[in-house]
C-alpha cells in the first residue's frame, strides 16, 4: 500500500498518515508565516518555560537491560552498559519518518558496513528526541499523525519500556509549546516507549559517571531561570570530576557561530563555563571548578549528518580530510535525518574557533578551542551540490513544479494577470485600444521593438535608483535579491507575450476566444517557465531563505538516518552514525493484539554505518 492508500484505514490504525510537507507550495507558505509571526511576536509575553518552575522537577535515570536483575539493582552495578539512540527532525512525512522509527524500535540491528560490519546493534534503552518532532507547525493533530502514530505502529509494546525524552525546536514552539508539554510532559507512553519528563528540558544520569543533558532555548533565546535553577539541582550540584556530560541542543549554533553570528553560541558556551565546568557553593556563594566537561554536542535542525572534532595541541595545523580518531577528541554532532526534507553540506566550514573571535563572551587573550570537519558528511559535498541542482532539472523528481504543484499553478495565474497588463500596454504602443488586435495583427518587429523600449524603461529606473543609494553613502548599493527575482519573471512575461504574437490565431476566432486562448497559454507557459525562473534565482542565492529553500523546495524522503550510541562497561562512549539511503514506500497491514491493525514495511530498508564508530572517553583522558 501506498500512502494515500493506508489514509483509507486512518479508523483502524489510529492516525491518519501524511505526505512529506511541500515547502514551497504557497497555501504551506503562508500558514507557516502567520504560525511563525505569531510565535515570534508572542514568545516574549507567553514563555512557557517560566510556567514550567511550577511543574514537578525531576532527575531522569537511563533504564537498564539487565535480566533477571531489579531495575535498582542494575543502576548499583557500574559494570552496566547501556545502548540508547537520538534521532531528530522526525515528525513529516509518513514513508521517511516511519522507516526511521522501524529501524529504531528494531531488537536487533543488523547494519552495512564497507569493512567488518559491527554485530547486531541493539536497540537503544533510551530514545533522545532532539527537537523538531513535527512539520510544518506544532499541533495535537500533526503530533498523533506525524510523530506519535508512527512510532507507536513501530513498537507497539516493549517489556522493557525504554524511556523516551524529548527536547523541543522551533517548530515545537509555533503553538506556544502546548502539544509539546501534552505528549512528552504528562509521562504518557508512546507505544512500547515511555515517557517520564516533566519539562520540556531534562537531565538523565547514565551509568559510568555520564550524564545527558537537553536543553531548551526557545525560538533562539535565553536560558530562563526556572530552567537554570534545575540543572544547577539536578545536574551541576551532582557532577563530579572525571564526569563526561552530553548536552543535546535545539540547533547547531556553534556552525551558526561561523556563518554569520558570532554569539550564535555564546549561550551554550555560557551553560557549560557556568554550569557543567564550574557550581556555585551553597556555602559560599563563591563558584568552584567541577572537573567535569561536555564531550559530547548533539542537535539536529539542520538536516544532514556532519561531525566536528576538536583539535588537540598536538594536532598539527590543519589536515585535509579530517583529524585522526582520537577518544580524547569531544564532538559535535549535527544529525537532523530523522523525516524531514534532505539538507545540503557543501557550504559547511572546514573548521570552527569556539568562541569565535568576534563573541561577546570570548575572554581577552582566551585562545579558542578549534573544530575541524569530519571527512565523513551526509549527503557528501559533491552529492549536496548534484542534489541542489535538482531543483531546476526538469528530469529530476526534485524538479520544482513537479515537487511543488501548486507553486506552479499560482506562477501560472501570476502570468495570466501579468499578460494582461503587458499586451494593454503593447496595444497602447501600436496606437490601438484593444490588446487582442495588437496581438494579431503585431509582427516580430513590432514585439521586439516593445520588448526593447520596456527594458530600456526598466535600465533607467534602476539606474536612477543605483545613483540615488550611491548618493546616500550608509545604504547599500548593491541590487535587491529580490529585485532580481521579479525582474526574471518579468523576463518570462515578455516572452510569453512574444509567444503569443508569434501564435497564428484562425480569423474565424473571436476577440474573446483568442484572450481565452491567450491567457491559457500565459498561464500554461507562464507555469513552467515562471517556476524555472524562480528555481535558477533560488540556485543562484548565497545567503538568506533562498538558500535553504534549494534543499527544502525538493522535499527529499530519502537519505534518512540516525545516530545509535554505547556505553560500555569501561565507560567509553561509542558512536555509531547510521543512515537509510533509500527509505520504504510500500506497506501493508497486519493484525497486532496491541493496536488491532498497524502499517509494516512490505520490505525493511537497509540500515547502512556511515563512518566507523566514534569512541570518546569521558574524561578525555587516553585510552
Amino acid at each position: 500500500m501506498k500512502v494515500h492508500e493506508l489514509r483509507e484505514h486512518a479508523e483502524e490504525i489510529g492516525f491518519t498518515p501524511q505526505e512529506q510537507t511541500r515547502w514551497l507550495a504557497p497555501s504551506q507558505l503562508a500558514r507557516t508565516a502567520v504560525k511563525v509571526v505569531l510565535a515570534l511576536v508572542f514568545a516574549g509575553y507567553a514563555d512557557k518555560r517560566e510556567i514550567q518552575g511550577a511543574l514537578p522537577s525531576r532527575l531522569l535515570h537511563a533504564p537498564l537491560r539487565r535480566s533477571g536483575a531489579h531495575e535498582s539493582e542494575a543502576r548499583e552495578s557500574e559494570a552496566q552498559e547501556l545502548w540508547f539512540d537520538f534521532v531528530a527532525d522526525l515528525g513529516d512525512g509518513f514513508d521517511a519518518t516511519s522507516s526511521v522509527a522501524w529501524a529504531l524500535a528494531a531488537e536487533k540491528l543488523t547494519v552495512e558496513a564497507p569493512g567488518q560490519a559491527p554485530p547486531g546493534l541493539s536497540r537503544g534503552s533510551l530514545l533522545v528526541l532532539g527537537g523538531d518532532e513535527v512539520y510544518p507547525v506544532a499541533s495535537a493533530r500533526g503530533y498523533e499523525d506525524k510523530m506519535s502514530g508512527p512510532y507507536r505502529a513501530a513498537l507497539p509494546s516493549a517489556d522493557d519500556q525504554p524511556l523516551l525524552v524529548a527536547l523541543p525546536g522551533n517548530h515545537d514552539w509555533y503553538d506556544g509549546l502546548t502539544a509539546f508539554l501534552r505528549i512528552f510532559a504528562q509521562q504518557r507512553p508512546i507505544g512500547g516507549w515511555q515517557t517520564r519528563q516533566t519539562r520540556s528540558y531534562f537531565v538523565v544520569q547514565l551509568p559510568q559517571r555520564w550524564w545527558l543533558v537537553g536543553l531548551d532555548s526557545q525560538l533562539g533565546e535565553y536560558f530562563d531561570d526556572p530552567q537554570l535553577r534545575y540543572f544547577a539541582s539536578h545536574l551541576s550540584a551532582n557532577l563530579e570530576p572525571g564526569d563526561g556530560v552530553i548536552v543535546c541542543s535545539a540547533e547547531p549554533t556553534w556552525v551558526k557561530s561561523a556563518d554569520k553570528d558570532a554569539d550564535a553560541f555564546d549561550a551554550l558556551h555560557w551553560f557549560d563555563r557556568n554550569y557543567v565546568r564550574t557550581r556555585v557553593d551553597p556555602q559560599t556563594g563563591e563558584r568552584s571548578p567541577t572537573h567535569a566537561s561536555i564531550r559530547l554536542w548533539l542537535t539536529g535542525d539542520r538536516h544532514h549528518y556532519t561531525r566536528y572534532a576538536e583539535r588537540l595541541p598536538e594536532d598539527p595545523a590543519g589536515s585535509d580530510g579530517g583529524l585522526p580518531p582520537d577518544p580524547r577528541r569531544r564532538q559535535m554532532v549535527t544529525c537532523g535525518l530523522g523525516g524531514a526534507y534532505l539538507a545540503a553540506t557543501h557550504r559547511l566550514p572546514a573548521a570552527l574557533p569556539l568562541p569565535p573571535g568576534g563573541s561577546r563572551l570570548r575572554e581577552r587573550d582566551e585562545p579558542p578551542v578549534v573544530f575541524e570537519r569530519a571527512g565523513t558528511t551526509h549527503p557528501t559535498p559533491a552529492e549536496s551540490r548534484r542534489i541542489v541542482r535538482g531543483l531546476a532539472e526538469p528530469w529530476c523528481p526534485g524538479w520544482l513544479p513537479r515537487r511543488n504543484p501548486g507553486f506552479a499553478e499560482l506562477t501560472g495565474g501570476l502570468h495570466a494577470v501579468l499578460f494582461l497588463l503587458l499586451s494593454f500596454l503593447f496595444a497602447l504602443s501600436q496606437g490601438v485600444l484593444r490588446p487582442v488586435d495588437a496581438v494579431r495583427d503585431a509582427g516580430a518587429g513590432d514585439v521586439g521593438g516593445f520588448v526593447g523600449g520596456f527594458c530600456a524603461a526598466v535600465v533607467a529606473l534602476l539606474a536612477l535608483r543605483w545613483a540615488y543609494r550611491l548618493a546616500r553613502p550608509r545604504v547599500r548599493a548593491t541590487p535587491s535579491t529580490a529585485l532580481v527575482a521579479v525582474l526574471l519573471q518579468v523576463a518570462v512575461a515578455l516572452a510569453v507575450l512574444a509567444v503569443a504574437v508569434a501564435v497564428p490565431f484562425p480569423d474565424s476566432w473571436s476577440g474573446w476566444t483568442v484572450l481565452v486562448a491567450c491567457l491559457v497559454l500565459a498561464g500554461l507557459v507562464g507555469a513552467l517557465l515562471g517556476s524555472e525562473a524562480f528555481a535558477l534565482w533560488v540556485l543562484s542565492a548565497r545567503s538568506g531563505a533562498a538558500v535553504e529553500w534549494q534543499m527544502s523546495g525538493q522535499s527529499i524522503e530519502d537519505h534518512k538516518g540516525f545516530l545509535r550510541l554505547h556505553l560500555a562497561p569501561d565507560g567509553d562512549l561509542t558512536l555509531y552514525p547510521l543512515v537509510l539511503d533509500g527509505i520504504c514506500r510500500d506497506w501493508e497491514l497486519r493484525d497486532d493484539l496491541a493496536l488491532g491493525k498497524r502499517p509494516v514495511p512490505a520490505q525493511p530498508p537497509a540500515v547502512r554505518l556511515l563512518e566507523d564508530p566514534v569512541v570518546i572517553t569521558r574524561n578525555g583522558s587516553p585510552p
